[in-house]
């Protein structure tokens, strides 16, 4: 079944999927392999699979691809490209190799989609919800791609923004956690930041006296 058929099936909503890090891309694969071994020596733990996310929206419109990727090209607003960042040093970004992209893309290709373990995973059937998700993807923080700048004990990366959508919007819980005893690298990140910003606006709310 290719991917056009998997998305196309789905009735309106937001939908979570977990696909294992470097799947078709051998570079990719290799490297993601030797950091969790490097990672589960320094931790004295047993290496586990590494998984990347991406969204799905199912709208009345069409599906729309959630996702944060490294640049193809130049053609960004082909891909819904909404924001771009810095991948390892932030003053490097000038050159496309060292950016990644935000894509907001409406009937949208997630090349690794058909890797996917365990099928989707519905977060919610709520269209109001499933949009303000979308209507958040522009905003969110730009930071260097595998660093933590925000100090949260996680690096940025593609599960970040994930994880920061899912904290905004009250769907954390729905996702659950990776399947196959798996971990995503970055998902603390995003939540973390996404937790603060929401106790940060909370604070600066009027109270009930002041309205």
């Amino acid at each position: 079944m290719d991917d056009d058929t998997r998305t196309a099936a789905r009735p309106p909503g937001l939908d979570l999927y977990w696909i294992p890090l470097g799947a078709g891309r051998h570079v990719v694969r290799l490297s993601g392999a030797l950091y969790e071994s490097l990672l589960a020596l320094r931790q004295r733990r047993r290496r586990r699979p590494l998984f990347h996310s991406a969204l799905i929206a199912t709208t009345a419109a069409g599906p729309v691809v959630v996702e944060l990727a490294e640049i193809r090209d130049g053609d960004g607003p082909c891909r819904g490209v909404v924001a771009e960042g810095p991948v390892g040093v932030r003053w490097l970004r000038r050159f496309r190799l060292f950016r990644y992209e935000v894509r907001l893309w409406p009937a949208g290709v997630i090349d690794d989609l058909c890797y996917a373990v365990g099928g989707p995973v519905r977060l919610t059937d709520d269209l109001a919800v499933t949009r303000t998700v979308l209507d958040l993807v522009p905003t969110v923080p730009t930071l260097v791609w595998g660093r933590d700048e925000e100090s949260t004990g996680d690096m940025w990366n593609s599960n970040s923004l994930t994880s920061w959508l899912l904290t905004l919007t009250g769907l954390l819980p729905a996702a659950g956690v990776p399947p196959d005893s798996g971990r995503a690298p970055g998902w603390d990140a995003g939540v973390a930041i996404a937790s603060r910003a929401a106790t940060a606006g909370a604070g600066n709310r009027p109270t009930a006296e002041e309205r």
